[in-house]
């Protein structure tokens, strides 16, 4: 197996190499951090300069783009705070003690090239970026940025922010899950209304409410994204699962029949249910802070029956997607090639497949090609195992004080 952190465009050079390749990969991000009026505004802008500039823009999970909620687009207090916020941001070389935001890692060029000196139609430089030296920029943000530009759908990487506007909380939450990407995203809010809309509607691994969408901490906030932020099995790095999908799980031999397999398998899902997957975990318990790690149902997966499958392994993968609530695909070699199954994949708006019997590779390669994950391991009738192929897992962070005293 190869872990890897880089860019999605990495991980498909990886795959493209060697198809059967174990790769579990945390890949790209374009996360947001949405602002309502019901956001303490010192807070919210202090977050997303953090979120922002941060090692200068170059974290996975940096926030590129503030999506303001109605009047807080064009609210002089935020555009205000946020201009003197980064124009007083000291930039720097690291060696000087009194840099904040260091040069980038090599000279900008391609993505971020074209944000750090392009404007589209519509935008315009609320804090221009100037370069200082080879790889140092001053920070730039952009507003005007339209939902469904370029901007606004790619990873740039680097130290500019763009501001969009929404007319409405769930016209923000339509505009952050817009993307391809699903790796962090953040609100802020003081509504418990807004911020439980938003909680339950936002398509991001890491979710932020109330503090910045950068520095997770292993098993506080195990990291992972959704989508194409993630390859792989997508078990969260500092989370319960990781270690465990780096093996193959593989059953015991039994005497039991079908029957009495299948009990088995429905009662220990039963089981994994109830203690595991159902509840919402929070082991570092902290007073000030919440941390959350639940798990979300895919919505369909694709089911691939290949010739030899064991007609016991495809009623365990119903029992088990049924107990998740998911929707399932069928296709039966029977009936279609694999090819065939992959060429309408994008159509189907499956998340996963989950392969029983002797893998078509065709399938897998046409998966991989449309940046869905492919699940060939041996199906076993532990629940706390199979379930986990009809999950995400996703981490809600929230801040539940403000200035220091614990408000919630």
């Amino acid at each position: 197996a190869v872990i890897l952190t880089g860019a999605v465009e990495t991980a498909e050079m990886f795959q493209a190499w060697r198809p059967r390749l174990r790769l579990f990969a945390e890949t790209s991000g374009k996360n947001a951090l949405v602002i309502t009026p019901s956001a303490d505004i010192d807070l919210a802008v202090a977050d997303l300069v953090r979120s922002a500039f941060g090692h200068s823009g170059q974290k996975c999970s940096a926030a590129s783009l503030a999506i303001c909620v109605a009047d807080v687009y064009e609210s002089p207090r935020l555009r205000r705070q946020l201009i003197d916020a980064v124009t007083t941001l000291p930039v720097g070389p690291s060696t000087r003690i009194g840099t904040m935001m260091g040069p980038i890692i090599g000279e900008a060029h391609g993505k971020l090239l074209r944000a750090l000196t392009h404007l589209d139609p519509g935008e315009e430089w609320l804090v221009k970026p100037r370069q200082l030296d080879t790889c140092l920029w001053t920070p730039g943000v952009r507003i005007g940025v339209a939902p469904g530009s370029w901007f606004a759908q790619t990873e740039c990487f680097g130290p500019v922010l763009g501001l969009v506007c929404a007319q409405s909380l769930d016209h923000a939450i339509a505009i952050q899950n817009s993307t391809s990407f699903g790796l962090t995203g953040g609100i802020h809010s003081l509504d418990p209304v807004e911020v439980s809309r938003w909680v339950d509607a936002v398509e991001v691994g890491n979710a932020y409410v109330n503090r910045s969408t950068t520095g997770a901490i292993v098993q506080r906030q195990p990291f992972g994204g959704w989508k194409r932020s993630c390859v792989g099995a997508g078990a969260k790095a500092g989370g319960p699962n990781y270690v465990s999908q780096l093996g193959t799980w593989i059953p015991l031999e039994d005497d039991l029949t079908d029957e009495e397999w299948l009990h088995l398998a429905q009662a220990s899902d039963e089981a994994a249910w109830r203690t595991e997957f159902s509840i919402e975990h929070d082991p570092a318990g902290l007073f000030c802070e919440s941390n959350i790690l639940r798990y979300r149902p895919l919505s369909r997966v694709g089911l691939r029956v290949e010739a030899d499958a064991a007609k016991r392994d495809v009623a365990r993968i119903r029992a088990a997607a049924r107990k998740c609530g998911v929707e399932l695909v069928d296709s039966v070699a029977a009936d279609e090639t694999g090819v065939a199954f992959g060429a309408r994949l994008r159509s189907l708006g499956v998340q996963r497949i989950r392969s029983v019997g002797s893998p078509d590779e065709g399938l897998r390669v046409a998966a991989q090609d449309v940046g869905i994950p492919f699940v060939e391991c041996p199906v076993t009738r532990d629940g706390r195992i199979e379930l986990l192929h009809y999950l995400r897992e996703q981490t809600i962070s929230q801040a539940v004080h403000r200035y220091g005293i614990v408000w919630q």
